[in-house]
């Protein structure tokens, strides 16, 4: 990056230009007497140190930093490189586990049973990690916070039962077989979820260069988990109490952790939790949280047992009713205990923010006892938000758009006439 400005008259002449390189260190360009002199800012006398310091953000943060990522990478990635090292240590317990459980160094195991059990887990891996792509892989966008915790305390489980699996001699191949389906959903939910982080970390369309670099930090954090694990096998071997004690420790490390990571981010987009707080708030005072409150009130831990769930993009078969003089681009209505919502071809964004706005307040209200039908609680939305939402959408500067399910079927009717 290039500056030119007014001369700035200096002791030793006058500043006509500064120029930095993305994070490397800025320079300035002094004229005195006829003559260009290229300066490093801040002097001659930089210690090694800052050399060293230099080197070390070019080669592990993004080119660019800190302009170039949002204002929570640094934050994030400290408490991500916390979870990934001692994910490693327990990474290496539960492995030598396994190894162990497999037969190694017993002689009276043969090769061919512990690469058939070998296979049963990769195997059983394989499948979970297609069926948990096909069943939950449009809710990793929008739900990503949720889920990248999700995964990290399935691979814990994964990990604990690896490590207790030698104990069942009986049961180890299907233990094993458990723990590699719950590691495969951990793949595809944890390189899902991060894939949605880099989109939110990047700020210049930089979106490898983040995932590159965060490879390098995973990388050299690896690295170090190597070099402890070096020091703890031997101590480990043949000592159940004190594995089971290290991989508690390093366990609760790695969720306090992960915790701290995920609430350190900030999303600035919607998706139903964070709508659902704002629309809440708004609806109580007028008010409308910012983008970092609203993240702050977000709950990161998945609710399974939500009483009146949504669905968004549903067929027009679920809301055939709805169509009676309904003149907006969707339909709401309430089938079979959840609300649905059918979008038409020309709702736009801000429709679909309505939309969604109706269908959470529609489900907070749907499971309360009142003697409200279906329908009327549909009209009293229409009303409600007829109302507010201009005000909602004109107060709210944290989001452009939605962020969730509304990639399902798209659906084109015709108004009667009268």
């Amino acid at each position: 990056m290039l500056g030119l400005g007014a001369d700035m008259e200096e002791p030793g002449g006058v500043v006509v230009a500064s120029e930095r390189y993305g994070s490397a260190e800025s320079w300035k360009y002094w004229a005195q007497d006829g003559a260009m002199e290229r300066r490093r800012e801040g002097g001659e006398g930089r210690s090694t140190g800052n050399s060293v310091v230099s080197v070390f953000k070019s080669v592990f943060l993004p080119q660019g930093y800190p302009e170039s990522v949002s204002d929570d990478y640094l934050q994030y990635q400290f408490w991500d490189t916390v979870q990934a090292f001692s994910s490693s240590l327990s990474g290496t317990l539960a492995t030598q586990a396994s190894l162990k459980g497999v037969g190694v160094g017993n002689q009276e195991a043969t090769v061919a049973a512990a690469t058939v059990t070998w296979l049963l887990r990769d195997g059983t891996g394989m499948l979970g990690r297609i069926l948990f792509a096909w069943q939950k892989g449009s809710k990793l966008d929008s739900e990503a916070k949720k889920w990248r915790l999700f995964a990290d305390g399935l691979n814990d489980l994964a990990m604990f039962m690896e490590i207790l699996a030698p104990h069942f001699p009986a049961f180890f191949t299907l233990i094993l077989c458990t723990a590699g389906v719950f590691k495969s959903i951990v793949g595809v939910a944890g390189g899902a979820t991060r894939a949605a982080l880099t989109v939110h970390q990047a700020r210049r369309d930089n979106m490898a260069d983040i995932s590159a670099k965060d490879g390098s930090q995973e990388t050299l954090v690896n690295l170090a988990g190597l070099l402890v694990s070096l020091i703890l096998i031997p101590l480990v071997t043949d000592n159940p109490a004190l594995t089971v004690g290290l991989f508690f420790l390093f366990t609760i490390l790695h969720l306090f952790a992960n915790y701290k990571a995920v609430r350190s981010v900030v999303m600035e987009t919607f998706n139903e939790a964070r709508l659902s707080i704002v629309l809440q708030q708004h609806l109580r005072d007028g008010g409308v949280l910012s983008p970092a409150e609203a993240n702050r009130r977000e709950p990161v831990l998945l609710d399974f047992g939500k009483s009146v769930p949504i669905k968004l993009g549903v067929r027009l078969q679920e809301l055939s009713l709805a169509l009676k003089g309904n003149s907006r681009p969707f339909l709401l209505g309430i089938r079979n205990g959840c609300v649905c919502v059918c979008l038409g071809p020309e709702a736009s964004v801000r429709d679909e923010i309505r939309a969604a706005c109706q269908a959470l307040w529609l489900s907070s209200r749907a499971g309360r006892p009142e003697q409200q039908s279906h329908w009327e609680l549909v009209h009293e939305s229409h009303k409600l938000m007829d109302t507010t939402f201009s005000a909602f959408l004109k107060g709210d500067q944290s989001s452009c758009c939605f962020v969730s399910a509304f990639l399902g079927w798209r659906v084109e009717w015709k108004t009667k006439s009268s």
